[in-house]
């Protein structure tokens, strides 16, 4: 998969481990007039579901902190789709991206096209570490990605890199949501 060309409104590259290895995941948000409904697409399995609504809830509880109007929520409608679409994905780590991509689409704030981002996020907003750490930053600078956001516990697993792939990459670590937002949106 290729990176975005160029910073994007709603939409994020996250990464993903498959049975193939490493691949970047684009992630894209829209929203539109409706009755708050939540619609995934892209074939995405039950915890990945569950994903997007555990970030649609985060945002929700946190609005005012973003800028957003909670009657969003009421009077529009969000779709999140993970091309693509015949591919099966599934898995917790898409949590941070999906997020970001609904913060940047309901704020109108674009996000980078150098980075890329996995963490499995929690209620509170909080990041929890993922597996498959090498093979998601091998995807990442096979597609051009310059910088990676990943979980601050999973700052062991970077130990265990080639350093072809420190060298090359920027490495920020998170504990928050909060953290990468602030590393990714476009100031």
């Amino acid at each position: 998969s290729k990176k975005e060309k160029t910073p994007q409104v709603g939409v994020v590259t996250g990464l993903a481990y498959t049975h193939f290895g490493g691949d970047i995941l684009p992630i894209e948000v829209n929203h539109f007039p409706g009755s708050g409904k939540l619609v995934l697409t892209g074939n995405l399995g039950d915890v990945m579901k569950e994903s997007a609504t555990i970030a649609l809830d985060f945002i929700q509880a946190n609005a005012k902190n973003y800028g957003i109007e909670s009657s969003m929520f009421k009077e529009r409608d969000i779709h999140i789709h993970v091309p693509e679409g015949a591919v099966p994905k599934d898995g917790p780590s898409a949590g941070v991206a999906m997020t970001v991509a609904i913060i940047s689409a309901l704020t109108g704030k674009a996000v980078s096209s150098e980075v890329a981002m996995t963490g499995e996020v929690t209620l509170r907003g909080n990041v929890l570490p993922i597996g498959g750490l090498r093979e998601k930053t091998l995807a990442a600078l096979r597609s051009g990605i310059k910088t990676v956001i990943i979980p601050e516990e999973n700052k062991k697993s970077v130990d265990e890199l080639a350093k072809e792939v420190t060298e090359r990459l920027t490495i920020i670590y998170m504990q928050k949501v909060d953290d990468a937002l602030e590393a990714a949106l476009v100031k």
